[in-house]
This record gives C-alpha cells, sequence and structure tokens, in this order.
C-alpha cells in the first residue's frame, strides 16, 4: 500500500502557495519585472495550531486555509512539494490579509 505524504505546518507556521507571476508582455516576449523588490502574494494551504507563551496559553492562528497573504520578500523558506513551490515561514511575518468583498 503506497503511503500519501501531506505536508502539514506545525506550531505558528504557515504554508503558502505562490500566486504567478505577472510578466509584462511586449509584442511576443515575455519581459520579466526584473530588479524591482516586491512582496508577493499567495494563498495559505495550511496553518499551525498556533503558539504558545510563557505563561503556557495557546495563542491561535489568526489566519485560515484559502487566505490570500502578503509576504515580504525575505525571510520565507521556499519549498518544493509535488512539482509546486510553497513558501513556508511563521505567521508573524505575513504583511497582509488580502479580504476580497
Amino acid at each position: 500500500m503506497e503511503e500519501k505524504i501531506v505536508l502539514e505546518a506545525l506550531f505558528d507556521a504557515v504554508i503558502i502557495l505562490p500566486s504567478e507571476d505577472e510578466d509584462q508582455n511586449h509584442g511576443g516576449i515575455v519581459v520579466p519585472d526584473l530588479g524591482k523588490e516586491k512582496n508577493k502574494t499567495g494563498t495559505v494551504v495550511s496553518v499551525g495550531p498556533g503558539k504558545y507563551t510563557l505563561q503556557g496559553v495557546l495563542l491561535p492562528p489568526q489566519l485560515q486555509v484559502g487566505d490570500t497573504v502578503v509576504i515580504p520578500t525575505m525571510g520565507f523558506t521556499t519549498f518544493e512539494y509535488e512539482d509546486e513551490e510553497l513558501w513556508i515561514g511563521p505567521e508573524n511575518q505575513i504583511l497582509a490579509k488580502i479580504n476580497q468583498n
């Protein structure tokens, strides 16, 4: 029987599937946005259970699976899993949650 591996965030970590990059297209030539450091967006695919305080109180995560978030240009680990690039990092480093009305 083949075992299926499922990637699960631990502690206060989140796992994010990055949004597709939007490179500009000029006359059929794709021009990547080089030289401009900008924050990335992605969709949360796994959230850890939270983080314990020094007093032993569990602080639950603020994010949920399916949330769209903005992450900084540096600080998250890039991880290749089942031919998908994922970002893994602590929830408190996420810059914003994008609310879609």
